[in-house]
């Protein structure tokens, strides 16, 4: 326990620590006063402002609010007296939270298990072993990562980067090349169905940016056609309008490792047998020009056309001119990379930076001994998942165990387990712990805020998000605390958080991920940009979290925060009714959190904005009364919305409906239906889609846990409301339910 683990400061350091946080909360605001009295908008102390019912907020741990929550019909220890002990809707529950419990682990309180994506890690990883001459030492896991990938083929030859999606061009070629360095025979059956695909996608050029830069490294493509990214870029001062500070914290963990890459060059070699020579045409060059093709209305300028010729500028001038700025820059992504791997599982805690970390150290010259190195691959070991009974090994893009304990959390307080549940408690103790107490990249672009909130790793300190933070926030209100030192540290962890998040408000009212107003659009015109994600600008599901958050701890439109975001939420809101969904699939995913948030601080949901967006999910609605979208949905506008059922996406449409007041509809009662007979006896579903978003039209994510909490999460919020209302006797048996079902 928390309480065992800490040893009690003396009084002379807790004296000192509060003069501390007084003299930085007055200088703060003497300096947000002052600048107002010239320029009103350079205030941000209006964020600060203590909820109105902070004193109730831990309460019974019935997180302090006034709205419907399960904990506040019952017994008064966070529970549920259920009205008949053999309802369905009650066993339904029961065995989903008792399927939950059983994935907690025992002994610290988390949940963490399998994040999934595609291929492309795989590939990357028999990639890195040969980049770093390990062919003959990991040979057993070069055969097994092949396995998985040979297991993951689809029938037309090529790989997806979604489950149940087409091939995809950059997946196939990277997947056919990761069999070759892993001794397939390129005359295999599969592996000319592999190259058939590989043509009619459009051949070996059409791949991303970051396929042909490892190619390069082998001496398969030529750099020519690679996208320069010197480590000159870590040489333009913070305050200037390009700076890494201005791209995506995702982006920084990749590129400037690469850049080290880049500048090294490192000449590798590869078996002939691994060699992709029958993917190029015979005679014709083994590179292509930068850059995608010009749009037909272009004109004289365009930033596209500048970056191009900033590209060439790099690579003409590579090798010439002042050999001090190539030091002295190679020194500063050094040094940032080396101080990153600090208080991180791994360089920003995510695979592509991890891999990308130790191809750069290797090129400095690192040996594989080194610590560095060896820190590095022992986070990408902890990404590996081993299938014994197909001897096979899948490769992870990174844990999510804050953002699966603080959602798992959620759905069982709020599902009617005791708020003072020992697994609650437990798991409330852990979140605590891994609070982010030191300053990462964030603090550039806000800098005069204390360290707080949480990743979305066990350790990734450089990179608190917005909304790890607020889904913890959300968590953490919720359970009832005994032990008074770590209800007390509890508070103070939860003030630290809020108003980190309230800091990082965007100038325009919504809320990033990572970063305040990282919105510089031009930066996707970067001949290297095209993962989609160069930039963290704000997004509605985050925003609409964030306003749920703010409305249980006793935020309401009365605070300029949520007016902006407001504000903001309309302006993005979709000719259709729906919203967007940057971190989710997508439509469903954007519209429901927005509703939730919308409903959560007060606004009226009978409002036409609100009830368009009420009506476009109940448009969506399959037959068998569930939801369903595939990733498919960012590439073509057409496809919102439309998608096989899944329980993670019915459990979203289905807490849409709810926060709209729809508690009596047929939709509501026909998605509450589905997820109740799609239960497994062991009280789980089965989720067959990707509903997770990485980078869209790029990399998408299975979080298998969505499946799970989810569907919980949103039965327990129709009971809530059901008993709340007083509607009970509306609620339809099975049998009774299925007959409603059908005469409708």
């Amino acid at each position: 326990m928390l309480k065992e683990q800490r040893s009690k400061p003396d009084k002379a350091q807790l004296i000192r620590k509060l003069v501390e946080e007084i003299v930085f909360y007055v200088q703060s605001d003497l300096l947000e006063r002052n600048a107002s009295r010239l320029i009103p908008a350079f205030s941000r102390s209006n964020l600060f402002v203590k909820p109105k019912n902070w004193e109730n907020l831990f309460k019974h741990g019935n997180g302090g609010n006034d709205k419907v929550h399960p904990a506040e019909n019952g017994n008064g220890n966070g529970s549920f007296t259920y009205l008949d002990s053999e309802d369905h809707l009650d066993h339904v529950i029961l065995r989903a939270q008792e399927a939950l419990l059983r994935k907690q682990d025992p002994e610290s309180g988390f949940w963490a298990v399998p994040l999934r994506a595609d291929t492309t890690l795989e590939s990357d990883t028999i990639t890195l072993y040969a980049y770093m001459g390990w062919l003959e030492k990991k040979k057993e896991k070069i055969q097994k990562l092949s396995n998985y990938i040979l297991s993951e083929q689809l029938a037309c030859g090529g790989w997806n980067i979604y489950r149940n999606g087409p091939a995809e061009i950059s997946a196939t070629v990277k997947a056919y090349w990761a069999l070759k360095i892993a001794g397939h025979s390129q005359d295999a059956p599969y592996m000319h169905k592999a190259r058939k695909r590989i043509a009619e996608l459009g051949g070996i050029h059409k791949v991303n940016s970051y396929s042909k830069f490892y190619m390069a490294l082998f001496g398969i493509y030529d750099w020519k056609g690679v996208p320069a990214i010197p480590p000159e870029l870590m040489l333009f001062p913070k305050w200037f309008y390009f700076n890494i500070y201005e791209m995506s914290s995702w982006t920084r963990g990749i590129v400037i490792p690469l850049s080290i890459v880049w500048a090294m060059k490192p000449e590798k070699k590869l078996p002939s047998y691994a060699q992709l020579d029958e993917l190029f045409e015979p005679g014709k060059p083994r590179w292509t020009a930068v850059g995608k093709l010009a749009p037909v209305d272009e004109g004289y300028f365009s930033w596209r056309k500048f970056f191009l010729k900033w590209d060439s500028f790099f690579k003409v001038m590579e090798g010439r001119g002042p050999h001090f700025f190539r030091t002295w820059s190679l020194g500063l992504a050094k040094k940032w990379m080396i101080e990153h791997f600090q208080d991180s599982d791994g360089l920003a805690a995510i695979f592509p930076p991890i891999v990308n970390a130790i191809m750069a150290l290797e090129s400095l010259g690192y040996s594989e001994d080194h610590p560095y190195v060896q820190g590095q691959l022992k986070a990408l070991e902890e990404y590996e998942i081993v299938h014994s009974k197909e001897n096979s090994l899948e490769m992870q893009p990174c844990l999510a165990p804050i953002w699966d304990t603080a959602l798992s959390l959620i759905a069982l307080a709020e599902s009617g387990l005791r708020r003072d549940h020992p697994a609650l408690v437990k798991a409330t103790n852990w979140l605590i712990e891994k609070e982010v107490d030191r300053e990462g990249d964030w603090r550039f672009k806000n800098p005069t805020t204390k360290p707080g909130g949480w990743a979305f790793e066990f350790n990734n300190a450089f990179y608190p998000d917005v909304d790890d933070t607020a889904m913890v926030l959300l968590a953490l209100r919720l359970v009832h605390l005994t032990d008074y030192e770590l209800a007390q540290e509890r508070e103070k962890a939860y003030l630290r958080g809020l108003n980190w998040m309230l800091s990082m408000q965007c100038s325009n009212g919504g809320w990033a991920a990572f970063d305040r107003d990282n919105i510089k659009f031009i930066f996707e015109k970067i001949p290297f940009a095209d993962h989609n994600a160069m930039i963290d600008p704000p997004s509605v599901d985050i925003t609409g979290r964030v306003l749920e958050l703010l409305g249980y701890v006793g935020y309401d439109k009365s605070y300029p925060c949520v007016q902006k975001a407001l504000e903001f939420i309309k302006k993005e809101q979709e000719p259709d009714g729906s919203w967007y969904g940057r971190w989710g699939v997508n439509y469903i995913y954007g519209t429901w959190q927005v509703l939730r948030g919308l409903a959560a601080i007060g606004e009226d949901m009978r409002s036409p904005y609100v009830q368009k967006a009420a009506h476009w999910l109940k448009a969506m609605q399959n037959l068998d009364g569930g939801w369903g979208e595939r990733c498919d949905t960012y590439e073509d506008r057409s496809r919102k919305g439309k998608g096989p059922s899944t329980p993670s996406q019915t459990a979203w449409g289905a807490m849409g409906l709810l926060a709209c007041g729809m508690l009596h509809d047929p939709s509501l009662e026909k998605a509450i239906h589905c997820l109740t007979i799609t239960q497994k006896m062991n009280g789980t579903w089965d989720e067959e889609e990707f509903t997770g978003t990485g980078f869209p039209k790029v990399f998408y994510l299975e979080y298998t846990l969505y499946r799970d909490y989810f569907p919980l999460l949103a039965l327990a919020t129709y009971k809530t409301k059901m008993i709340a209302t007083g509607g009970w006797e509306k609620y339809y048996t099975t049998r009774e339910l299925v007959n409603k079902v059908h005469l409708s």
